[in-house]
């Protein structure tokens, strides 16, 4: 029996940015006095210490900043998906999300590779933003 992958745990600084992922849109924080963006989610501004907090729709574009290859499953959810890639991706906006990349052979990742969010619907209202190269035409989604 294969073990069901963890699912984040949403708080209420994480909720708003959940949300926006199960509508397939991917929603960053943006500070309401100094407008720092921000991810992950925090309840204060890292700039300036401010509460005041707007959520913006990002464009799911970015580029990968540095990237791991797993060759061993560090939960064995995963251990069906090796290799699979774990990245930090710089989005357009500016911040920096922790996601996996598809849709490529791992071995072709590269730093600055051009990338695009498509969700992995994970079922319970929990869908996540995973990144694939941009000039990559497939819709499908490892799960």
């Amino acid at each position: 029996m294969t073990k069901k992958r963890p699912l984040p745990k949403i708080n209420a600084d994480t909720k708003a940015f959940w949300e926006g992922c199960r509508e397939h849109e991917l929603r960053l924080q943006k500070c309401g006095d100094c407008g720092h963006l921000r991810h992950p989610p925090a309840f204060i501004c890292p700039n300036c210490h401010s509460s005041r907090t707007v959520l913006v729709k990002a464009s799911g574009r970015g580029r990968v900043y540095s990237y791991a290859v797993y060759h061993v499953a560090f939960d064995p959810a995963f251990q069906g998906d090796l290799p699979y890639v774990v990245a930090l991706v710089a989005l357009e906006e500016g911040p920096q999300i922790v996601t996996n990349i598809v849709g490529c052979d791992p071995a072709a990742v590269s730093c600055e590779m051009a990338v695009e969010v498509v969700w992995d619907d994970r079922g319970k209202g929990v869908s996540l933003p995973i990144f694939r190269p941009i000039n990559s035409h497939h819709n499908e989604v490892r799960k």
